[in-house]
């Protein structure tokens, strides 16, 4: 879990002043994967030995959040996935020579332990989406998320997910520094009649239809003082170490709440074992993309200019970043003093906008 964006800057003769919204450091290039129909009953007792777990296929492992330029994580994550009429399954695996965790309590801010999380937006328009994260004593915290914070938020954290199935094993001892671990596995089943809330059209998805997903992982540096582990401090300041955010689908920049950079998840109609379907990558996602990266210079403008921009050429981009085949170039821009939509016509009567708070959509 990474804490809300907040904005502080000091204005002085020719400071640059940063975008609210920084663009990711990145390539658009999203981890996909098929997520095939269960075999039979998930027990959801953090057992991933089980058969019907056994043809699910393992993810790639996580990342730093802010790519592959950044150093590899010194522990291996990662995530598999099965569904059915009921429930989405999810699996994890945490490599771990410390298992520890202290908070008890549902809703606390679990990422104050080590932890793995979970999001999900169901419609991919970047808004109303789902949080949920775990510890190794199986403490859950749950929200709901209206829009990502440097967008304004807010986060609904009353919200709970009804129904919820969640379970911990333990490859080790947990919070006992005098032996070596090695790891936690996590394993949940998630009511699609509670994921309707934000989803579109229907709450159970069909065979074909994709899902933005992303799962981190928080990992903290641990020290051991009087036989209990602490958190490692910097001997500069006394405080302690920022922790690590390791991901399934990176983000390019320290903030998880990018739902745009998301893996795609899709729903396979075959059974895990019975058959083997391949990602389809839309075509919808190049236009969509090329509408976020509007977004992301007009707020760039925005913080130089004290205006949005309704000029293509104002905002440094060149034609080849954002025109996408098949639909009429250049977009349309429509700005007010405070705000702002993109407008991409494509072909029979395709159309996709994309306003200043980050809400991307199609013309139904």
């Amino acid at each position: 879990m990474i804490l809300p964006f907040s904005l502080a800057v000091i204005f002085s003769a020719g400071a640059t002043v940063p975008s609210k919204v920084p663009e990711p450091k990145i390539p658009f290039e999203p981890e996909n994967y098929v997520c095939y129909r269960a075999a039979g009953p998930v027990q959801i007792d953090g057992n991933l030995d089980e058969d019907v777990w056994s043809k699910a296929p393992w993810s790639e492992n996580f990342i730093d959040i802010e790519g592959s330029p950044k150093p590899k994580p010194r522990y291996r994550t990662m995530v598999k996935m099965l569904w059915d009429d009921d429930d989405l399954y999810i699996g994890a695996y945490l490599e771990e020579p410390n298992v520890w965790a202290t908070l008890t309590k549902r809703d606390s801010i679990i990422y104050q332990d080590n932890d793995f999380e979970v999001f999900i937006d169901p419609d991919g328009d970047t808004q109303n989406y789902y949080e949920l994260e775990m510890n190794a004593l199986n403490t859950v915290w749950d929200l709901l998320l209206i829009k990502p914070y440097r967008d304004g938020g807010p986060a609904v954290h009353s919200w709970d997910i009804q129904g919820l199935k969640t379970a911990v094993k333990i490859n080790g001892t947990l919070n006992n520094p005098n032996d070596k671990d090695k790891g936690w596995f996590v394993e949940m089943a998630i009511p699609w009649d509670v994921l309707k809330e934000c989803a579109f059209p229907t709450s159970v998805p069909k065979p074909g239809d994709q899902w933005r997903v992303n799962f981190s992982r928080v990992e903290y540096r641990l020290n051991v003082e009087d036989g209990d582990y602490i958190k490692a401090k910097d001997p500069a300041s006394g405080k302690p170490l920022a922790e690590d955010n390791w991901v399934w689908s990176p983000i390019g920049l320290i903030n998880i709440h990018y739902p745009e950079m998301w893996g795609y998840v899709q729903f396979a109609g075959a059974t895990a074992g019975k058959g083997k379907e391949s990602f389809r990558v839309k075509s919808e996602e190049k236009v969509k993309w090329a509408l976020r990266k509007i977004y992301y210079k007009e707020w760039a403008f925005k913080a130089e200019k004290g205006v949005f921009a309704n000029d293509l050429k104002a905002l440094g981009l060149k034609d080849k970043e954002i025109k996408v085949k098949g639909y009429a170039f250049p977009p349309i821009i429509q700005t007010t003093q405070s705000l702002f939509e993109v407008i991409y016509r494509g072909a029979a009567e395709e159309v996709w906008h994309i306003r200043d708070d980050g809400k991307v959509w199609k013309d139904q």
